[in-house]
């Protein structure tokens, strides 16, 4: 591709929110006899290649765009499993509580959802839509991956399309469009964002790290969610182990990058989940199948922007940040906004008349994806506002699960300043729930501006690791299993200045610690090197599984990791 081109549309991302807003608008299309022209540009080679996600969901808006489709079949749709059983589970350094269901939060009760590897579904969605495409003479519609969007593109302030490249040089590889939609996880979104400042509180994100382990038992339909071990130094986290068909497991760590402790370490984290006893009891005998990670946008309802579409385009999906914490819940709410999407746009193209694109903040709002994320708006807040939460009550209470008496742990933390205790937890119930009357707006910081270079934590745990532990892998390992694949010399990670690298180095040695962009790295690209008796940050861009977890802990703000090109990064397929 040489020249530029035009379209009436450019989805930006070929993710779930931006296929399931393909799919409706053709169907729309169809019925009404609309001309439209699609692009959708994406950066892995194949749909699907760069997906990595739980994924427990609620088929919702796969039923309304496929009313004949029996999902949970399995005999088209690529699902794993119904879920059957459902735990909320808290962890010590080696017992395990199922928390009884009369007192799990709804949103972790998961029996009757489904469990997919998204990466699967992604590439179910692009093949049908490819097939329902040639079906409508009136549609056009081109999927290009392999083209990764580098640059938005403007007249005046107003969208008109994206340049692209597929060589890693912005030569005049050009997209324009009547309009645009944006549903990355930030790699070019966060552009169009500081551009219109778009965004009065920063997105808080996560980092979830994730392999898939062939085992012996069939777990499929099992779903754990677990709190506490290993990460006990106050960080927001929790683990996930989901039961695949085909003696399958899915086993995550996720870490919230809003923590003041600058050395996560992801990767080892969750070789530190993996060898609790329970989990090593369920991964005995296994083989590790693949690895990967990716950011998720955490911050809820005050994260969003102020505005969710601008002239000439619109966010959503992961641009726009629609992840639900409190259930655990995003892809359902990703495709919400691709369906709200397609019909105004539709509306758009039949009539000329961009105006109605307006519309698209307040359908959101009023649907479900709305109130569910103005249900749970204070939850982050609630473990910010209160540290003792998750520095202090719960690591108490993990240690009582290795004793054997999580009740008594519980009663002893209520008898102990009952009355500063009892208001403490009432108040942390209505904030997580949603069932208060409060409608103060929360300003947070930005992740990297949280981290503490001297941090300790108060409360620490053993961490149980068996003598011989084939199930554990070094994050240079690990990194085999997110087979990546660049050409010679990739350059998508910019250092802005060396200058700013060094003294950063220079100030966590000083502390006794590793610079956050090098600890918290979920493959092994960012370290230093010795020149001149100065230790120098190098990075090994092979091995990067395009995450962004350097770019958004970074102190010093001096890093950016732009899109991989000509199809390259990890394969994620299977995930």
């Amino acid at each position: 591709m040489n020249t530029p081109l035009h379209y009436d549309l450019l989805l930006v991302g070929g993710g779930t929110a931006n296929l399931v807003l393909a799919h409706h608008l053709l169907d729309l299309a169809k019925n009404s006899g609309v001309p439209i022209s699609i692009a959708i540009a994406e950066k892995a080679p194949q749909f699907g290649g760069h997906i990595v996600s739980g994924a427990v969901t609620k088929p919702h808006v796969l039923a309304k765009l496929f009313p004949e489709l029996d999902v949970h079949s399995g005999e088209e749709f690529p699902i794993e499993a119904v879920v059957t059983q459902s735990h909320l589970s808290v962890l010590g350094a080696s017992g395990k509580w199922d928390i009884p269901d009369y007192f799990v939060p709804q949103g972790f009760k998961k029996q009757g959802s489904i469990i997919v590897t998204l990466s699967h579904v992604v590439r179910w969605l692009a093949e049908k839509l490819e097939a329902k495409a040639r079906e409508i003479p009136n549609v056009t519609l081109d999927l290009f991956p392999g083209f990764a969007v580098h640059e938005i593109l403007y007249e005046g302030d107003r969208v008109i399309g994206c340049r692209l490249s597929n060589t890693g040089v912005l030569i005049e590889d050009a997209i324009f469009a009547d309009y645009t939609c944006f549903g990355d996880k930030g790699f070019i979104s966060k552009d169009l964002i500081a551009k219109f400042n778009l965004r009065d509180t920063p997105q808080l994100w996560s980092v979830g790290v994730k392999e898939v382990w062939q085992i012996a038992a069939d777990c499929a339909g099992q779903v754990w969610h677990t709190i506490g071990y290993p990460v006990l130094d106050g960080t927001f986290s929790g683990g996930f182990i989901y039961g695949l068909k085909d003696n399958r497991l899915a086993v995550g760590l996720i870490l919230g990058l809003d923590s003041r402790n600058p050395n996560l370490n992801p990767q080892q984290r969750l070789q530190e989940y993996k060898a609790h006893p329970w989990v090593q009891s369920l991964l005995e005998g296994g083989t590790l199948l693949k690895y990967g990670a990716a950011v998720i946008p955490e911050g809820g309802y005050y994260s969003l922007p102020k505005r969710f579409n601008v002239n000439g385009a619109l966010l959503l999906g992961d641009a726009l940040g629609v992840v639900d914490v409190s259930s655990l819940s995003g892809v359902d709410k990703a495709m919400e906004t691709g369906y709200i999407a397609a019909e105004l746009l539709h509306t758009a193209f039949a009539t000329k008349d961009f105006t109605v694109m307006d519309q698209y903040q307040e359908r959101v709002m009023q649907s479900s994806v709305g109130s569910a994320l103005y249900a749970s708006r204070y939850l982050r807040e609630a473990f910010l506002e209160n540290s003792r939460l998750l520095e202090e009550y719960l690591p108490t209470v993990c240690s009582y699960v290795d004793k054997g008496h999580p009740w008594f742990g519980s009663l002893r933390l209520g008898l102990e300043n009952p009355i500063q205790r009892s208001h403490e937890v009432f108040r942390a119930y209505s904030l997580v729930t949603g069932k208060t009357n409060e409608t103060k707006p929360v300003s947070y910081s930005e992740c990297h501006a949280v981290i503490q270079a001297d941090f300790r934590p108060k409360h620490s745990q053993p961490i149980p690791r068996p003598e011989v532990a084939p199930t554990f892998y070094s994050r240079p390992d690990a990194v085999f299993y997110a087979n990546p694949r660049y050409a010679e010399q990739p350059q998508h990670i910019v250092e802005f200045n060396a200058e700013t690298c060094t003294a950063c180095i220079q100030r966590y040695e000083q502390l006794g610690r590793t610079t956050p962009c090098i600890a918290d790295c979920t493959a092994e690209v960012h370290h230093w090197h010795l020149k001149d008796g100065m230790k120098l940050h190098s990075m090994a861009l092979e091995n990067c599984i395009q995450c962004r977890t350097c770019e958004i802990v970074c102190p010093e703000v001096n890093l950016r990791v732009n899109p991989s090109y000509e199809g390259s990064g990890p394969d994620f397929y299977g995930l």
